[in-house]
This record gives structure tokens, C-alpha cells and sequence, in this order.
């Protein structure tokens, strides 16, 4: 499972020149509570591309509010934090060490701490010319 996940990751970074990592990794307007800063971006074959970036999310706030990725979201924290929010899973404790795994199409949200920022390694294995992250309906 981890190979499959390490290597859709890899596809989703392939294709995408840095700038456009960064833009296409941030969803819409809700995005201001999280900074990423882009690492690679690799093409891969079979039609994805692997984005790795840090992921920085302001204390007190969500990440960017309910969103999804068109493939795998794996994460591993840095610093900080905070509480993922995947439907249909019990919430998962956020704190460094902690290894996030989130499969392709499923609404998710990060809720950090009050008092400090929560920073995530994030490879993002995505279908190429999709974004990284788009906005998910309300519940």
C-alpha cells in the first residue's frame, strides 16, 4: 500500500513547473490560513505528477477548510498541533512523527492548535492537469 501510495504521489508532481505547484496546491479563497512552499514537482508516468511542499497552517485555524486531492495526500508532521478531520474516519491526533494518509476524493480538514502553527511535509500524488486541492461541499 505504501508503494502505491509513494508512487501516486510521485505521479501527481510530474508535469508541473514549481509556480504552478504552488498555485495549483491552493485551493480557493479560504486557503490564507495555510502556506506551501513547494519542494519537487516530478512527473510520473501513467498520468500523475508528485508535488512535495511544507505546509505551513496558522495556530487556531483549519488548513483550508474541507478540501479534497485527485489522488493521495501523505503527510508526515513536522511541528505542531492539531486534529485531521476525514469523513467518514474517527478524527486522527495531529503531532510531530505522525505519518497523515488520505485517500484520493475524500473531503478532509486540518484543525491546528491555539499557540503554534502546525508544519507538514505533504507529497500530493495527483492526475496530471488537475489541481492539487479543490474545495469540498460544506457538510
Amino acid at each position: 500500500m505504501l508503494k502505491g501510495t509513494i508512487l501516486c504521489c510521485s505521479i501527481a508532481l510530474a508535469g508541473m513547473s514549481m509556480a504552478n505547484a504552488q498555485t495549483a496546491m491552493t485551493p480557493a479563497p479560504a486557503a490564507s490560513a495555510i502556506k506551501r512552499t513547494p519542494l519537487q514537482d516530478v512527473d510520473f508516468p501513467a498520468g500523475y505528477h508528485v508535488v512535495e511542499a511544507i505546509a505551513e497552517i496558522a495556530a487556531g485555524t483549519a488548513s483550508a477548510g474541507r478540501h479534497t486531492h485527485p489522488g493521495f495526500d501523505v503527510s508526515y508532521v513536522l511541528e505542531g498541533e492539531g486534529t485531521l478531520i476525514v469523513d467518514g474516519k474517527p478524527d486522527q491526533a495531529l503531532k510531530p512523527g505522525v505519518v497523515i494518509q488520505v485517500p484520493p476524493n475524500v473531503p478532509h480538514d486540518v484543525k491546528v492548535a491555539p499557540g503554534k502553527p502546525l508544519k507538514l511535509l505533504g507529497i500530493y500524488i495527483v492526475e496530471k492537469g488537475k489541481p492539487v486541492a479543490s474545495p469540498a461541499p460544506l457538510k
